[in-house]
């Protein structure tokens, strides 16, 4: 079982910032997302962790080990990325085998051994004399995740695994994927940009934005206490809407709309951060739902519909079951659940 420790980490390419000085624990046994937009350092992060980029200033440690200045394959990790990089010539068997040949370490009866145990971890041990062309995309994806972990690994690091997978594949490769790490227990760090993928598998969401990290925490943490707009924005993307606080209450930019904010915050200029799914709509203005907007459309998704308001020239989301009645365009109101409305200051 391993920490990962990122201490002050910095990386600059031609005078550019890319991370602007990351300080992070990873526990022994944590599968931990980094999470954000392109261009926010995650996979820097990742490659400088795997020893594919040289950061410019900080350290890496792993397991009590100062790792920093190590080439990849001192480090003893399993790597995971995109696009698998499976190799078409070889056999699924000797595709996994190939980083414990290249160790050299282990004679040849042990590394078909440990190939064979890694592939039937991911219920490919029946394909095991194939060639890549011979395997659809989730079959080449779990060769590439066997390989990944065939030398148990101290640390395990996927680069967006599952982009490549179409949305039923990927929902599955989710479920597995999480399934594999309670078994295995490796210490796991996952790049990704979707943030539904982050809270369904992870222990701990590291989310970054511009190089630096936003917020860290829980799934549940990141989703219900955002601490920063971007953040409520991109977690779970909620309705971000201006507005002044004084005291327990909230009254929308340039409007008298006032909305009720029951956690702690500062009073002054920020934001009212309300979840589509904690929102609801009506036909008339009442006291359940106070607030006049305007449907101007709603998309059907299967299990729910998301509606699209303006409320005083701010776009709202709000989504509701598909058994519920369809609100008609036009004139409406709209509510929320108590309690639900999260207050940002600027």
């Amino acid at each position: 079982m391993t920490t990962l420790k990122i201490k002050s980490l910095t990386k600059d390419f031609s005078g550019t910032a890319v991370l602007k000085g990351i300080d992070l624990t990873m526990n022994s046994g944590e599968f931990v997302s980094l999470l954000g937009p392109s261009g926010c350092g995650k996979t820097t992060l990742l490659r400088c962790i795997a020893g594919l980029e040289a950061p410019s200033t900080g350290r890496i440690e792993i397991g009590g080990q100062d790792v920093t200045d190590l080439p990849p394959e001192k480090r003893h990790l399993g790597m995971m990325f995109q696009s698998y990089a499976l190799f078409p010539h070889m056999s699924v068997i000797e595709n996994v085998r190939f980083g414990l040949r290249m160790a050299g370490d282990k004679p040849k009866a042990e590394q078909k051994a440990l190939a064979v145990r890694a592939l039937e971890r991911v219920q490919m041990g029946h394909l095991a004399d194939r060639s890549p062309a011979q395997l659809s995309g989730g079959q080449q994806q779990r060769v590439a995740l066997a390989r990944a972990i065939a030398f148990e690994p101290r640390v395990l690091l996927l680069d967006e695994p599952l982009s490549n997978l179409d949305a039923r594949l990927r929902e599955d490769m989710q479920i597995e994927l999480k399934e594999l790490h309670r078994t295995l227990g490796l210490t796991t760090v996952f790049v990704t940009h979707d943030q539904e993928e982050a809270m369904s598998l992870s222990d701990r969401i590291v989310l970054m934005n511009g190089g630096v990290v936003e917020q860290e925490g829980a799934p549940g943490e990141l989703y219900g206490q955002p601490r920063t707009r971007f953040a409520a924005d991109f977690i779970g993307a909620a309705n971000v809407i201006p507005a002044d606080r004084v005291g327990g209450s909230a009254t929308v930019t340039g409007t008298d709309v006032r909305i009720p904010v029951a956690h702690v915050g500062a009073d002054g200029t920020g934001c009212v951060v309300l979840r589509q799914e904690d929102l609801h709509l009506q036909t008339a203005v009442s006291d359940h739902a106070p607030v006049p907007v305007t449907i101007l459309t709603h998309v059907y998704r299967g299990a729910d519909l998301v509606y699209v308001a303006e409320l005083a020239g701010q776009r709202v989301r709000v989504v509701r079951p598909r058994h519920e009645d369809v609100v008609p365009a036009g004139p409406a109101a709209l509510g929320w659940r108590d309690d639900s409305a999260l207050w940002i200051a600027d």
